[in-house]
């Protein structure tokens, strides 16, 4: 087997969809791309494949902390579940600790493990939420996005300067106004 030739399935499905879209996977330029296209979406839909079990490591620990811990602009890039096409933003996480905190690289991690799957930011947003819910059993956990989808930038209704905003607000965060007031004002950019 020649060794630009597709060696999976996946690159042979992208080998027939540049076929299809009127491309010739055979030049130059484009020998290599059913592979390079299928590793990287392997990448991109890597949080499939991951146990958040795996991830957390262990990394919880009993802390008597009782003030608010916030993580937050930490970059995401997801693909529409819709388009197949990016949207990126930053993620903004917070919980009020009820005996338990969790490594804050954790953080960011849970928002890739997520993030990295065919996604709509809705969903993305809540399980985020639910995951550090489930893991930490805090007084409350909050977590908003801030993102651009390019499906609605480059195909449909072209607006380039549109953005969503999502959030989920769990335990005290949804019940108590000055609890979710203080996470929006810690989340402002600065």
């Amino acid at each position: 087997m020649d060794k630009t030739e597709p060696k999976d399935k996946l690159e042979t499905l992208i080998h027939s969809t540049l076929s299809e879209l009127g491309e010739d996977p055979e030049r130059e330029g484009l020998k290599r791309t059913p592979h390079r296209v299928a590793k990287a979406l392997r990448t991109f839909t890597s949080g499939h494949r991951l146990d958040i079990k795996e991830v957390l490591n262990g990394a919880i620990f009993t802390e008597e902390c009782d003030e608010m811990i916030v993580v937050r602009d930490i970059e995401l890039y997801s693909l529409c579940e819709h388009h197949m096409v990016p949207f990126f933003g930053r993620a903004y996480v917070a919980y009020l600790p009820k005996g338990k905190i969790v490594g804050l690289s954790k953080i960011a991690r849970i928002v890739d493990v997520f993030a990295r799957r065919l996604q709509v930011q809705e969903r993305l947003t809540t399980q985020i939420a639910r995951c550090i819910q489930d893991a930490l059993d805090p007084h409350g956990v909050a977590v908003a996005i801030d993102a651009q989808h390019l499906c609605m930038m480059m195909r449909g209704v072209e607006k380039q300067n549109s953005r969503a905003v999502t959030s989920c607000m769990l335990g005290v965060f949804k019940e108590d106004a000055r609890t979710r007031q203080e996470f929006l004002m810690l989340t402002k950019r600065v």
